[in-house]
């Protein structure tokens, strides 16, 4: 049996919003889309909004308030 594998712009936005989680929430999300925003490749963005629009298993709440921000 294997595990069904996370994928990697899955689990770089849940170790931003594990960093970011000392922050209020609306801020947190603020600042994880402020961070994806400026620094991940369009491309990585793209897998990321796929990810969330397949249901986003494992990804932090915040991470998915901070897609939101984004598009």
């Amino acid at each position: 049996m294997t595990a069904t594998a996370v994928p990697s712009e899955c689990r770089m936005a849940n170790d931003i919003a594990r960093n970011l989680a000392h922050l209020p929430g609306e801020e947190a999300a603020e600042a994880i889309a402020g961070h994806i925003g400026r620094f991940w490749d369009p491309r990585m963005r793209t897998r990321l909004y796929e990810f969330v629009d397949a249901g986003a298993e494992g990804l932090d709440p915040l991470v998915a308030a901070a897609v939101k921000r984004l598009r």
